[in-house]
């Protein structure tokens, strides 16, 4: 897996047109009305890296949904329910809408078997890791004592050697309180926070499949902006 590290600082606070070539994007969410909370920088952030974001859900109506975007954006939300990889409830969790869940987890499938390009945030990243027979901590701060408050603001990540991204160390927001515990299948980990938690992922021998924990759509940063320029730039030559 050959790859180039994007690092160009993109502007927050610009909307360019979208160009005919532009990829289109699927934006994963759990109905019309239950769409993620900020909702409007993923649109935002797909639009400056040179994309076009249109949410989807069940029941969206389009055939094929696999086949029809250039790419799949999986976004933050709720929690994941344990039994999806096999473990008891142990923790107080607010578990995501199971349609929602269930809808992505299929969504994966079939955009895997198409080398469809796949980007998941905060949840969504977990959720690719629950594909591909991960787990998660259902609870941090009580199954690690010892780690950060992953809900509060920011903390710094340390970026290694990945296909995509530069290596650095960078300033991250964090409102999160599950993460990956068990890697999936061909998962592998490429960035950290100094307690060990696992920030971002990727899946080995595919075009593009990255997970962030944190909210890069949210973040004016080098290495957040990165993340949005080479998914939309995978989804330009697929």
């Amino acid at each position: 897996m050959g790859g180039t590290s994007y690092y160009c600082p993109i502007r927050q606070n610009a909307l360019p047109l979208a160009m005919p070539d532009s990829p289109l994007i699927g934006v994963t969410t759990g109905s019309r009305e239950n769409v993620p909370n900020k909702s409007e920088l993923y649109v935002q952030a797909v639009i400056n890296a040179g994309g076009i974001a249109e949410f989807i859900y069940p029941k969206t109506g389009k055939k094929g949904l696999a086949d029809h975007f250039d790419g799949f954006l999986i976004p933050g939300g709720k929690d994941i329910s344990p039994m999806l990889y096999n473990e008891q409830h142990h923790n107080d969790i607010n578990p995501e809408e199971e349609k929602r869940t269930s809808f992505e987890l299929l969504l994966i499938r079939e955009a895997t078997l198409r080398k469809k390009p796949l980007l998941g945030i905060c949840y969504g990243m977990q959720v690719m890791n629950v594909f591909f027979r991960g787990s998660l901590y259902q609870d941090i701060k009580s199954q690690k004592p010892e780690s950060y408050d992953h809900r509060l603001c920011s903390h710094g990540i340390t970026i290694v050697e990945n296909p995509y991204l530069a290596c650095c160390y960078v300033e991250v927001n964090s409102s999160h309180h599950q993460a990956v515990k068990r890697l999936g299948k061909g998962i592998v980990p490429f960035a950290f926070s100094g307690d060990g938690i696992i920030e971002a992922l990727y899946l080995q021998s595919y075009p593009f499949f990255i997970g962030v924990q944190w909210h890069p759509e949210r973040s004016d940063d080098k290495a957040s902006h990165a993340v949005f320029r080479a998914f939309v730039e995978a989804c330009h030559v697929h």
